[in-house]
């Protein structure tokens, strides 16, 4: 009987495990889970503070019944502190404090990802009981309820405009706090182009979200009255509750130490198949780079969904398989109040420096036809090569009735499938007056494209 051991409750290691498990049933599978909360969404964290999702236990995507019902052994609250790869085991700290030692024959690391924190002058003084937080976890998610009761919490600065700190932006206003977004570059969702940035930025504003991008924090300390002194190059702001969202980097401490080769800005690296340079080890997740389809290359791209796919890949090849992971377009979608952003692919300025000739262009075009109520308009910028036609991307922004996922998701699909522009022009789309158009709006946005090819 096969001996794997996973290292890590989430995304990765949990997709690992059971697809482990679906392939060989006889496989005996333990999972080292450094918390209480295996398979817990933190993407749905933001949900939870808001209310929207009022039971945190909800956030699971499966409860540990149905894991350990799967074939799944959970070691919760097992932090694995060593690889031994010459013995084929790991050393991880018990709950009481002592230390084990687990056994493998094949074994997948899942470490994922820690907050990366900015050199923010005061900073790594201050902590959850100043009322000074990060999110990653669950139990950074209670740490910040706890602010918000026990300090009566009304005003809070979130420093990073990405997509966690704008859905944060949401939640803490819509528990009624009053929101100071404080973002160093010149807009919000720096992975987005501006001209779809600024609407959403703008729609913040409407719903009285304080956005300040172009402004760098220089200082978080105590001011009077038990508040928090935010300090930037534009002035100064106070706060009951800072939370610092400036992305993540990989937790790749434990594999490195263990002898595993590093890639792209520290990550594990792997082949596509998740392997790593150590015998019988494999890697998937946030810790790991990531295979992207257009670049033909690794790059670092954390995504929870990624994490699902690349921990299957994992789990299949642990238990004898010869699975691929296929790739990452890094398509993502983010609700902010009632709009949706949308994208996946390359922008113009990524596209250039692969080496393609990118043009973008961008329509406006109804979700539905506009003789049917509630008609809404979608902002769709479509990026292809102006060489060989071919679909690079594609960035939407529009209401969250619009169907914006699903249709950036007609995209991901194309690209994927090595599509041109004028490919999406003939897809079979569905039609009714309700939904939709006779040609679609991401039909009419490759229209666009291609007449601008052809002037």
């Amino acid at each position: 009987m096969t001996r794997l051991l996973i290292i890590g409750g989430s995304d990765a290691g949990i997709s690992a495990g059971l697809r482990a498990r679906e392939l060989d049933p006889t496989v005996d599978v333990t999972l080292l889970v450094a918390d209480r909360y295996p398979n817990f969404s933190i993407c749905g964290i933001p949900y939870h503070v808001s209310g929207d999702v009022p039971d945190w236990h909800h956030l699971a995507h499966r409860t540990t019944t149905d894991l350990e019902t799967a074939g799944l052994h959970l070691r919760l609250e097992h932090r694995a502190t060593a690889i031994h790869p010459d013995m084929n085991t790991v050393t991880a700290t018990a709950p009481d404090g002592g230390s084990t030692v687990f056994g493998y024959d094949r074994l997948v690391i899942g470490t994922g990802a820690v907050p990366a924190t900015p050199p923010i002058d005061g900073l790594d003084r201050l902590g959850p009981a100043d009322g000074v937080h990060v999110l990653h976890t669950m139990d950074d998610t209670f740490a910040i309820l706890r602010t918000i009761t026990e300090r009566r919490a009304r005003q809070a600065v979130i420093v990073g405009a990405g997509y966690i700190g704008l859905e944060m932006a949401e939640a803490l206003t819509t528990r009624g706090l009053t929101v100071t977004v404080l973002e160093q570059v010149d807009q919000v969702m720096p992975t987005l182009d501006p001209e779809l940035a600024e609407p959403l930025a703008e729609h913040l504003r409407e719903r009285g979200v304080d956005v300040r991008t172009g402004t760098k924090v220089r200082s978080v300390g105590p001011a009077t009255a038990g508040r928090l002194a935010v300090g930037t190059d534009t002035g100064d702001h106070r706060a009951d509750l800072v939370l610092v969202v400036t992305g993540v980097r990989p937790d790749t401490e434990l594999a490195a130490t263990a002898g595993a080769a590093l890639g792209v800005q520290g990550t594990i690296a792997v082949d596509r198949g998740m392997r790593t340079n150590l015998p019988d080890v494999y890697a998937a997740g946030d810790c790991i780079h990531t295979y992207h389809r257009l670049l033909d290359q690794h790059i670092y791209l954390p995504l929870g969904s990624t994490a699902h796919k690349q921990g299957r890949v994992a789990g299949a090849n642990a238990v004898g398989g010869a699975a691929t992971f296929a790739g990452s377009l890094g398509t993502q979608a983010v609700k902010v109040f009632d709009r949706v952003v949308a994208g996946t692919g390359l922008r113009d300025t990524t596209a250039r420096a692969a080496g393609f000739d990118p043009v973008t262009v961008e329509v406006t075009a109804d979700d539905h036809k506009a003789y049917y109520p509630g008609a809404t308009p979608i902002r769709i910028r479509v990026t292809g090569d102006r060489t060989t036609g071919r679909l690079l991307g594609a960035q939407l922004f529009g209401h969250r009735s619009a169907e914006i996922a699903k249709r950036v998701d007609t995209y991901a699909t194309a690209i994927a499938f090595g599509a041109t522009v004028a490919d999406i022009i003939d897809l079979d789309l569905s039609y009714t007056p309700p939904l939709g158009s006779p040609w679609d709006a991401v039909q009419a946005a490759a229209m666009a494209w291609t007449l601008r090819q052809a002037a």
